[in-house]
């Protein structure tokens, strides 16, 4: 398993295994972040993103659609998406930080905590769920 660091990033796939990835943690980032690396785009996360996914999914205590949409478009209520920008998650909002590039958290955070461990992910063409797994 890679460190997550800049030099040894986290090497991941979308859900249906369309698109490879990669992440790292950037704690030296104001706010520290994740740092995901999608071909030549780059977009950030809160690096909190990892723990308060994972509880919040814990908390469902079932399967959760994904519902990944870019940051122009409404996220489906009740999915990773919608949660990722609720006002009422621990962040208070957009967990992306890169304004333009702040969607996309239901396709690119959880495979991540699959790889932690921490969930487990359908990988269908489409219309992917996540549940979470207790911690180790």
């Amino acid at each position: 398993m890679a460190e997550g660091t800049k030099a040894d990033p986290w090497e991941l796939m979308t859900a249906p295994g369309s698109s490879a990835y990669t992440m790292y943690r950037d704690e030296q980032a104001d706010p520290p972040a994740l740092v995901c690396q999608v071909g030549t785009t780059t977009l950030r996360y809160h690096l909190s993103a990892v723990d308060d996914l994972h509880a919040w999914l814990l908390e469902q205590g079932d399967w959760v659609p994904l519902g990944a949409a870019d940051e122009k478009k409404a996220a489906a209520p009740g999915t990773v998406e919608a949660w990722g920008r609720a006002d009422d998650n621990p962040v208070g909002g957009w967990y992306g930080l890169r304004p333009g590039y702040r969607g996309r958290f239901g396709m690119y955070l959880p495979p991540l905590l699959e790889a932690l461990g921490l969930a487990e992910l359908t990988h269908d063409a489409r219309n992917n769920s996540v549940r979470a797994l207790p911690k180790a």
